[in-house]
C-alpha cells in the first residue's frame, strides 16, 4: 500500500534499508531490541506500516515511520520523524494520510499517544483531530528501550464510514 500526499510519500518499508531505518531510529535515542523487531515485522492489510520519505531529484529521502498497531483489536497510531526533519509539518501530513486510510480500512476510532515530555507530538494529534482522553498510561519506548508515561488521545472516525476529504483516498493505492 502507498500513500502520496502533497510533499510526502508513504510506502512500506524494504528490506535493504533496514540499517538506514535503524540509524534513522537510533540518531533519536538508541535503538531497542523491540524497535529491531518492529522494523522486521510484517504489516497486516487492516493495520499497515510505512516509511515516510520525501521525493526529491535524487530519490525519495527516508525521513521517518508512521504504522496503525493493532492494540487488542482497535486501532493505535504511532509515528515519529528523524530530528533533523522535525517542525516542518511532516509529521502533520502524515497523520492525516493515515487517518483517511484507516478510516477507508473501516476503523472507527484511532488512539494515540505521546510521552509526557514531547510536547511536539502532542501538538500533532491536536491539529490533526486527536483529543485528550485525561488518561496517563506507561507505554513502551522502542527508541529509548523501556516504559515510560505516556498523555493518552483519540480520534473517532465516524461511524458511517464517511471520508472527511474523499479526494485524500485518490492519492492511495
Amino acid at each position: 500500500m502507498f500513500i502520496r500526499t502533497e510533499r510526502l510519500f508513504l510506502r512500506p518499508g524494504w528490506p535493504e534499508e533496514r540499517a538506514e531505518l535503524a540509524a534513522l531510529i537510533s540518531g533519536i535515542h538508541g535503538l531497542s531490541d523491540d524497535a529491531r523487531a518492529r522494523i522486521e515485522s510484517q504489516p497486516s492489510e487492516m493495520f499497515p506500516q510505512f516509511c515516510i520519505t520525501v521525493p526529491g531529484e535524487k530519490g525519495a529521502q527516508l525521513i521517518g515511520g508512521i504504522e496503525l498497531v493493532d492494540a487488542a483489536g482497535a486501532g493505535s497510531l504511532a509515528f515519529w520523524i528523524a530530528q533533523p526533519f522535525r517542525g516542518q509539518g511532516f509529521a502533520t501530513e502524515a497523520v492525516r494520510a493515515v487517518l483517511n486510510l484507516a478510516r477507508t480500512l473501516g476503523h472507527r476510532r484511532i488512539v494515540g499517544w505521546h510521552f509526557v515530555d514531547d510536547a511536539a507530538s502532542g501538538r500533532v494529534l491536536g491539529k490533526t483531530g486527536f483529543s485528550s482522553t485525561g488518561h496517563i498510561r506507561m507505554c513502551l519506548n522502542p527508541a529509548r528501550g523501556g516504559g515510560e508515561p505516556a498523555l493518552v488521545h483519540a480520534v473517532e472516525l465516524g461511524a458511517d464510514g464517511t471520508i472527511a476529504d474523499p479526494d485524500a483516498m485518490k492519492c492511495a493505492a
